[in-house]
């Protein structure tokens, strides 16, 4: 058996219309929006009560999706800290390739991101940073040098 292909990666967000916002500022394009319940859904999570609603977020290129979810009930619950530093164990990390990492920084530093460490150059290859997005997601910005 063989995996075909990474469909997409999720997020349970207590903001959904700031976490759209903040991917939308990444450049990403909002796919759709639904509210999901029933029976499905608690089979699905391994949950009783299930209500979310879900915001499918997707890369310029078609390849790639985030989905972003805010669950209703039961109570979401936090993980802490929120800025666990990067050596967390399983802590997600999302990388985008960007054209201009210094102006994808300024935007979404409008949206509340935080710089991780520095922007930091890999010899003659990339410019690359982390920031911490909504809930504390770490995203990996990625300029390609020439």
């Amino acid at each position: 058996m063989t995996v075909h292909r990474m469909d997409h990666t999720g997020f349970v967000v207590e903001d959904l219309a700031a976490a759209i916002a903040f991917f939308l500022a990444l450049g990403l394009e909002l796919e759709g929006e639904t509210a999901v319940e029933g029976a499905w859904v608690d089979q699905l999570l391994g949950l009783d009560g299930v209500r979310a609603d879900i915001a499918v977020m997707r890369t310029p290129d078609g390849h790639s999706r985030v989905e972003l979810s805010t669950i209703h009930t039961p109570k979401a619950i936090s993980a802490e800290p929120k800025d666990a530093p990067a050596n967390t164990l399983g802590i997600p990390r999302l990388t985008f390739v960007v054209d201009a990492v210094d102006d994808v920084l300024d935007g979404l530093r409008a949206q509340g991101a935080e710089l991780v460490g520095e922007v930091a150059q890999y010899e003659h290859y990339c410019r690359y940073c982390y920031v911490r997005g909504p809930e504390g997601v770490i995203i990996g910005l990625v300029e390609e040098l020439g």
